[in-house]
Parts: C-alpha cells; structure tokens; sequence
C-alpha cells in the first residue's frame, strides 16, 4: 500500500513536491480524473423501477389469475370485485418495492455528506481555500483543529495531530499522526500512522499532508462502491417465490384434470370451465403477499414502540431467522466513551494530577476531567505557570503550578516512561500496570515533586510517584444479558472490530462472547490462511480485532456462503459494507453515522444492544405469524379444490357455482387471515432454535396436516350438499355445501391460534380473530338471508333443521382440531 512508501517515491509517483502544483497543473488533473466526490450510479426512473418490481413471480401468478377471473366475470356477466381486488394488491405491492429502493442511493449521499466542504491547499507556492471536491492527487494542503480530512494523505509535517478514525476504524481512542513514523509491511490502516484518510475528525493539533487518493479511489470510496450491492432476498421471500410457482403448477394441473374428468362424465361443458377457472382463482393465495406486508408493517409498529426502526418490511421476518448476529464493538457493544475504570495510589492526590496535568484535548483526557467532576475550582486554586505539551514520542505531558509561596510540577504519561522519573517506584508502577494492561486497560502513570522555585530544568526533579489510572471503553450494562439470551434463542454472537486485539478480547471476556476456544484472529493472522483455514476461523471463532471494513465484509460473507442467516450491528463508516451485505442490518440512531443507518435495514433508536434481542422475538413472533396464516390460506383452498374434485369423481353434480367459489375465496382469503398473523408473540419462541434458511416453509408433518385439514373441510361441504341434494331440491344442497365450505373455515381460523387448546387460558388474547370471524359469519349468512344476494349467488332459503346441521357440521374443524391437541399433549 501507498502508506508504506517513502514520501520521496510518493512525491515521484504524484509528480508533486513539498511546495505543491500550480493552478494550472490542478486544474488539468481535475479535468482529467475528475472531482473529490463520490460516484453514484445512474438512477433508475420510475417506470423501470416499477416493471422491475412487477416481474416477482408471486407478481405474475397473481396478474394470470387476475386476467382469467376477469375474462371468466365477462362471460358469465358477474362483478369484476375480485380480479380489481387482485390488481389493486399486485400495485401496491410493488409501489411499495419502489419506494424502498431509494435506500442505497441515500447512503452514497450520506457518504457525500461526509466530506469536508473545504480545504486549505498550497497552489502556486501560496495557501488558498478551495472547495474539496476541487482537491486532486498530488495537492499539498494543511489540517488543524476541527477540520475533517478531505481524501487519503501521506503526512508531510505533523505537530501534536491527533486524530479521530473511530467512524473508519472503529477505533474508540484518539489515534497521534507523525509524518516520521514508519508502517510495518501490511498494516493495516488502523495502524498507518504517518497518513491520515477521509472522514476522519481532527482533534487537536495541525498537519501538512500530499493528496494521494480522491474520490472513489479513498478508503471512504471503497465503502460506497460497497455498499451500493444490490439487497437480497429474505428467506421468507426465497419461500415464498418458490410456493407460489408450485401453487400455481399444482392448481393448473387439478383444474385441468377437472375439467377433464367433467368432459368423461359428460357434465355441462360450459358451467364446468367455468368453475375450473373460477377454481384456479380461488386455489391461488391472491390476498398472501397483501397479508404479509399487513402483518409485517403491524410487527414494525409494535418495534418501533420497542425502539427499533425497521426500514424494509421483510427485515422484521429475517431478523427472526438470525442464527448469526455480527457486532462492531465500538458504541453497540460498549458506551463509545473513554471511562476511568480503575485507579490505584493516593485518591486525592491523583484527582489534583487529573485536574491540573490536563488540556482536554483527547477523549482520555475528557475522561480524567468526567472522573474529576468540576475541574474549574482545582485550576482555580493551582494556575498553570508553565507546560511540557504531551508529544507521542517522548510519551509524557508536564505542567507547572504555583501553590501559594512554592509550585507544583506534575507529569503524567506511559508508565515505563514516567517510571524513569520516580524514585524506587519502578517494581510498583510495573507489577500495577501489568495488572491493569491484563484487563484490557489503557494505563496512564502520574507523579509530581514541589519546589521553591520555578525549575529551569522541569525533568530534574525527584518526582513522586502518585498513581496509575486504567482507561478504557466499557461495555453497555445491558449488553451481557442481550449476549446470554441469544445463546438461549440458539443465536452466535460475533465481535468484529478494529480495536485493539487485547482489548476486543477483554470486552468478549466480559460479555461471554469468547468462546471455547478463547482465540482472536486478526487481519493480519486472517489473511495468511488459505480459504479452507480462513472459513474454519470464521466458523468456530468469535472475536476479531484489527479488521477494515473489506474484512468485515468478507467475514459476513464467508458466514452467508455456509448458509447463515446473518445480522449486522454496527455505527461507523467501517461497518456500511457489512450492514449492507448482511441479511439484516441494524445501525446505532443515537452514535450513528448517516451511512451506517441509510445502509442498514434496521436502526436501534437507544443503541441499546438488548433492544436486538427483543427485535429477535418479535421477527420469529412476525415468521410464526405469517407462517400460520399461509397454513390456513393453503388449507382452505385444498378444502376448496378437493369439495370439486372429489364431487366429479363420485358422478355428483357441481357442489358450488363459479361465483359462490370466489365469494367463500373473498371472505376467507382476507380478515381470518390477517387476523391469525395479529396474534401475540408467545415467550416461548426464544426457547427454540433459529429456523435454518435453506428449510421448506413447512415440514411434512405440517404438510400432510394441511391436506387432512383441507380434505376435511372439503368432506363436511360435500356431506352438506349430499344432505340437501337428499331433499330433492339441488338448490337446497349448493346452499348448505355453500354455508359449511365458508364457515367451517371459520371455525378453523379459530382452531390455528395455537398450539395449545383454544379453550386454555394460556392463549393469549386476540380480539382481530373474534372481529373476523363475526364479520364474515355474517357476510357468509347474509348471502343466503337477503333474497336479492340470494339471487345472485344461486342459493335459497333453508329450514331451521338445515341451519343447524350447517352449523353443526361448521363447528368439526374445530371440535377434531381439539382432539388432536389433546392426543399430541
């Protein structure tokens, strides 16, 4: 890499030098490689947004059904309801996946944002302020106090230049740039300390530095060509797609095999296409992908009260089906705030040293002032009368205090180099210090001697040793337990971070997240292994430091290609690859960078890692749902399909008209459904194990479930017609196969709630499946009660005796439901 180079070769391969280029030179370069910005990709218009999002397969099985229920409304003259019902679902279905496109297109702009909006660069051997975007390869130009670095730069002069990376790195303490330092062979950027790179923050201190990477070519810029990869399908989705082929190769094969067996038994040829096609309508789920954007918007609502804001729909369902959760550990694991976490000496003593050997210049000595509390009353009573500024060389700060008729001089620094200083306090300041550095701390070492008068030579004193501080980032409090209940759901947690390897292992330690093995990789270690060793440290490691956000890619990567399903926590810059590329990606709102949530499915609105967690529960509560709806759904329409087919075999005239058929589809293709994906989240679903991604949305146990739910409701509408075709009045048996087909169904809905009895005070309350089932109980009977409707769909009046016989036979789905309950307990 560029950073390793001696500045002599870089100023040769920029053609540049220490004095900068001219205006004219600059401005052919600009010309030539373009501006300092990032490249976004054509948008796509509307129209071909929305013909992308038209060509589902879910989309196209819907639109044929649609187009046959409208030809076979026309011929026979009925109402359009249900292929403009269809229409309707399929447009705003795919309205919906327009808007959501705009995501990756926000996130480049975020990045944009990032930029600084100018730069002070010398051109023509005279400093001049340009815009960055104007910046090219090969400009000289200066940092100080509170500028953020415009592009990739090679240090030239340095003084004191500490830098914020924490966005890029995910490095949570300052890091001190020099231009004399030299980077070991592969560093990463983490470690490159003579440069600096876009989107850093500068703390303190000023800076000269050659442009050597702009734009798209920028660590920043590799990022946003990253993040611009095109988001995948859910599981859900991936299921989904793969029932709706299969429902709709299924219900074409039947419905042409019915009217085939009506042509050998030389049925009415006109009245049988006619149901065949209203059949294949009906066989077909058109109100599921309506159902899921329902239930999936209603499990957003219920997380946003919890605190986390989902922005794609399927991301409430995917995080559900987690099995892998990756963290960056800066600000989602831990506080993002330098903390003095442990103190050893003289605590007065050191509370004066932090108070008064301190400039507030860096997130540490923030820290020392927050442990201190006031500092002002302390300066107030010492002034400060003379300093030795802290250099990351010599690795120690001095300042001098008057304290009344003497002075105070104080120093603080690394402890080996404070150490030097101190009489006979070597062995103590190390034994201490090893003590803390075990623990993942950042260790500072003070000490101080009095004087009568100002020293000429400040360092030849014999200072007293006073104390040590250990410094460190601590974990959220809440992070341990989110840890401990992922385990108990089955889950992995990840740590991946460009932190210190020490340090990510102490925090891992901590947390619970080590592992067995105990071990942490870092790029470095990583990228000596061949692809093999890389997958099997990626599989059975949990921890790793020192990574750059390519890396953290390629580990989320390498999790998905064995099949995982994968979340993506994290706030910086570093980590938009990552959340992007990940099944679910969930950013920090409050430390948050505007890249890390434009890139992310998912924002934690209190960066509360727990708040996961219970994002977890509700998204296998929302699959559950979903699930148990599409169970119904397809249970019903075997119901429907097996009520006709199985009539024909058995030489029986038609049981249900075309339209009756579509009217039972209407009603129980929508409130019954939605309502059995509005149940409540039962505790229980943490106790099982995530649901593995290449699994079929239902198991062949479930499967031949559904089919004996379906033939049973199927045999109760054909017994029903049989009983009424009896009384000599054909009419009277399509009423009653009409009445029991829809209401039997039901009393289904009713039997899906749970698991557990429908009559067990266990289950949980849900008045939308009470509000359905009365709405389309009363939809259903006023068909046959109100004469003019009764007209339309061909039924007639029944006696008391019938109604009861439809209600009785209505009710056995529920009453076998509860049976087999009762024999699986």
């Amino acid at each position: 890499m560029w950073y390793h180079d001696d500045l002599n070769k870089i100023y040769a391969s920029l053609k540049t030098n220490a004095f900068g280029l001219s205006s004219q030179e600059a401005q052919k370069r600009l010309l030539q490689n373009g501006k300092n910005e990032l490249v976004t990709t054509k948008k796509k218009g509307f129209f071909l947004r929305f013909i992308s999002a038209m060509s589902d397969r879910m989309t196209a099985v819907l639109l044929i059904a649609a187009l046959v229920s409208f030809v076979t409304s026309y011929i026979a003259g009925d109402s359009f309801a249900d292929p403009i019902i269809i229409l309707v679902i399929v447009l705003v279905n795919a309205l919906i996946a327009v808007i959501q496109e705009s995501r990756t297109e926000k996130a480049l702009e975020a990045l944009k944002r990032m930029s600084s909006p100018e730069t002070t660069v010398i051109r023509d051997g005279k400093e001049q302020k340009i815009h960055s975007s104007e910046l090219v390869a090969g400009d000289i130009f200066l940092l100080e106090k509170g500028d953020i670095v415009p592009c990739d730069a090679r240090l030239i002069e340095s003084n004191e230049l500490l830098l914020d990376e924490s966005a890029l790195t995910g490095e949570s303490v300052g890091v001190m740039k020099d231009h004399r330092a030299t980077n070991p062979d592969k560093c990463p950027i983490s470690e490159a300390k003579n440069s600096v790179f876009t989107s850093s923050h500068v703390i303190s201190g000023r800076g000269k530095a050659v442009a050597v990477k702009t734009g798209m070519t920028t660590c920043v810029g590799e990022i946003a060509g990253m993040i611009s990869i095109e988001a995948e399908k859910t599981p859900l989705q991936k299921r989904l797609a793969k029932l709706s082929v299969l429902l709709g190769n299924i219900t074409i094969g039947i419905c042409v095999l019915i009217f085939g067996f009506s042509l050998i038994k030389g049925m009415n040829v006109g009245e049988m296409f006619m149901t065949s096609v209203s059949l294949s309508v009906a066989a077909i789920p058109e109100g599921l992908p309506a159902i899921v954007t329902v239930v999936l918007s209603v499990g957003v609502q219920t997380m946003a009260r919890r605190r986390a804001i989902v922005k794609r729909l399927p991301a409430v369902e995917t995080l559900g089906c987690a099995q892998v959760i990756c963290s960056d550990k800066t600000g989602t694991l831990t506080c993002n705030k330098m903390t003095v976490s442990e103190i050893f000496g003289d605590r007065n003593e050191l509370i004066k040293a932090f108070a008064l050997c301190n400039n507030d210049s860096s997130p540490t000595e923030l820290a020392l002032s927050t442990f201190v509390g006031d500092t002002e009353p302390i300066k107030e009573k010492y002034p400060r009368i003379k300093e030795i500024p802290f250099d990351s060389v010599k690795k120690y700060m001095v300042t001098v205090h008057k304290d009344q008729n003497r002075f105070v001089v104080y120093i603080k620094g690394a402890p080996d180099v404070v150490a030097k200083y101190c009489k006979n306090a070597s062995l103590t300041i190390s034994q201490n210090t090893e003590k803390m550095t075990s623990n993942a701390l950042r260790v500072m070492c003070f000490a101080k001697y009095e004087t009568q008068n100002i020293p000429t030579d400040i360092l030849s004193g014999r200072f007293q040793f006073l104390g040590l501080c250990g410094i460190s980032d601590p974990p959220r409090p809440e992070a341990e337990e989110a840890v401990r209940l992922c385990k108990r759901a089955g889950i992995r947690t990840v740590m991946i971070t460009g932190d210190h390897p020490e340090t990510a292992r102490a925090i891992a330690e901590k947390l619970g997240m080590l592992g067995k093995n105990k071990r942490v990789y870092t790029e470095k270690e990583l990228s000596s292994l061949n692809e093999r060793e890389f997958a099997n440290a990626v599989l059975n490691c949990n921890v790793f430091a020192r990574v750059t956000p390519n890396f953290k890619l390629r580990i989320v990567s390498a999790l998905k290609s064995k099949g995982y399903v994968v979340a993506m926590t994290g706030d910086g810059v570093n980590d938009a690859p990552a959340l992007k590329k990940a099944d679910i990606g969930c950013a920090m709102g409050i430390s948050g960078t505007e890249v890390a949530k434009e890139s992310a499915d998912m924002i934690l609105t209190d960066d509360n890692f727990s708040t996961v967690v219970e994002a977890v529960k509700e998204g296998r509560g929302i699959y559950e749902n979903i699930k148990r709806a599409v169970h119904f759904l397809l249970s019903c329409n075997i119901g429907e399909l097996f009520t006709v087919f199985f009539s024909i075999i058995l030489s029986l005239p038609s049981p249900l008209s075309a339209i009756q058929l579509l009217w039972v589809n209407l009603t129980t293709d929508s409130l019954p459904a939605i309502a059995l994906g509005l149940e409540k989240t039962s505790d229980e679903v943490m106790d099982r194990p995530p649901i593995k991604p290449n699994s079929p949305l239902f198991s062949a146990m479930q499967v031949m479930k559904m089919i004996f739910e379906g033939i049973l409701i199927g045999t109760l509408a054909i017994i029903a017609f049989t009983i009424g075709k009896n009384t000599g009045d054909f009419m009277v048996g399509r009423t009653m196969s009409f009445l029991v087909l829809g209401n039997s169904q039901l009393f289904h809905s009713l039997n899906l709630r749970s698991e557990k009895s429908f009559f067990s005070r266990k289950t949980k309350k849900n008045p939308f499946v009470w509000f359905s089932f009365f709405i389309c109980f009363i939809m259903q009977t006023s068909v046959v009660l109100i004469p003019k409707a009764a007209n339309l769909f061909g039924v007639t009046g029944l006696s008391a005796e019938k109604w009861l016989i439809t209600l009785a036979l209505s009710t056995c789905p529920l009453l076998v439901g509860e049976i087999y309950k009762r024999f699986k307990k």
